[in-house]
């Protein structure tokens, strides 16, 4: 039976989600392991901080970077024309506008 937006079978999961899984339960198990308090400088302060507390605070900094990072960017639109001003009509400032138009002298030569 396949659920929409689950998995049918083990060999639906990516490889990627498969990682991040074992990833998760690693990461789990050894913050739960280390639940003593230690010292920690964070710049010129001194703190006593479970370990579990700056474990947690480490793995959820580097998953929010990890996935700042590895957003796409959005492409830059390119540019709309709207109308064609005819006082604006010398050869450069054509092309410049509307690189996909042809120009007189290459009209001329297909002809």
């Amino acid at each position: 039976m396949h659920l929409k937006g689950g998995y049918s079978n083990q060999k639906d999961m990516s490889f990627k989600t498969t990682v991040a899984i074992i990833i998760t339960i690693g990461l789990t198990i050894l913050i739960m392991q280390n639940k003593e308090e230690a010292e920690f400088t964070i710049l010129f302060a001194s703190v006593k901080l479970p370990k579990l507390v700056m474990l947690t605070a480490v793995s959820v900094s580097a998953f929010l970077l990890g996935v700042l990072v590895s957003r796409p960017t959005k492409a830059k639109q390119p540019e709309r024309y709207t109308e064609y001003d005819e006082e604006e009509d010398d050869d450069d400032n054509h092309q410049k506008r509307r690189p996909d138009t042809l120009s007189d002298e290459d009209r001329e030569y297909i002809s």
